[in-house]
């Protein structure tokens, strides 16, 4: 999947800056999709170019002017397009997924250890998702939400998000038990 069709599908929430845009991949769209603030400048700047995305000038007084980002109807054409795409498959890359594959010709303390720092970063960020469920939802029920929110895509990323987490503590917690009961036995 490209950059652009991300930033597309976040344009979707309304007009933003790259700054502001930055953060929310950090907040809320993190859960599927990472980029460095320098890559969505340089993608939202291509994009423009294309006629996916315009931008305004704001002035500001003490502060570098900024430029906010809108969708274009092309680039809603092209989020269109991509959405009836048939999505590709999506292929696990995960070093310590090769480290734990080979925990026995390794260091097994250190895989241990590289598991419980996955283990805390997934609880982190289970913390951090849950925090925005929470906001998204304003003290309704989830099939309340899901009935009335003028979009729910945002919601159903980011349940995908906790649910992705969810596995990893569950995982590492499996690991971490099959490699102590090993131990204790060894």
């Amino acid at each position: 999947m490209a950059l652009r069709n991300a930033i597309l599908a976040t344009l979707l929430e309304g007009e933003s800056s790259g700054y502001d845009l930055a953060k929310v991949f950090d907040s809320s769209v993190a859960n599927f999709w990472t980029a460095t603030p320098q890559q969505l400048y340089r993608e939202l700047d291509r994009m423009e170019g294309q006629g996916l995305v315009e931008a305004r000038v704001v002035e500001q007084e003490r502060r570098p002017n900024k430029r906010l980002f809108s969708i274009t109807e092309a680039g809603l054409a092209a989020l269109t397009e991509f959405t009836a795409r048939e999505p590709k498959p999506t292929a696990v890359r995960d070093e310590l997924l090769v480290q734990v594959q080979a925990v026995e010709h390794g260091d097994a303390a250190a895989v241990r250890d590289s598991v419980r720092q996955k283990q805390a970063l997934a609880e982190r960020k289970l913390k951090r998702y849950e925090r925005l469920r929470d906001r998204l939802l304003a003290g309704r029920a989830e099939a309340d939400y899901l009935a009335t929110a003028d979009r729910v895509g945002p919601y159903l990323t980011l349940a995908r998000g906790i649910a992705f987490e969810q596995e990893n503590v569950r995982w590492c917690e499996y690991v971490l038990g099959v490699l102590a009961r090993r131990n204790a036995t060894a």
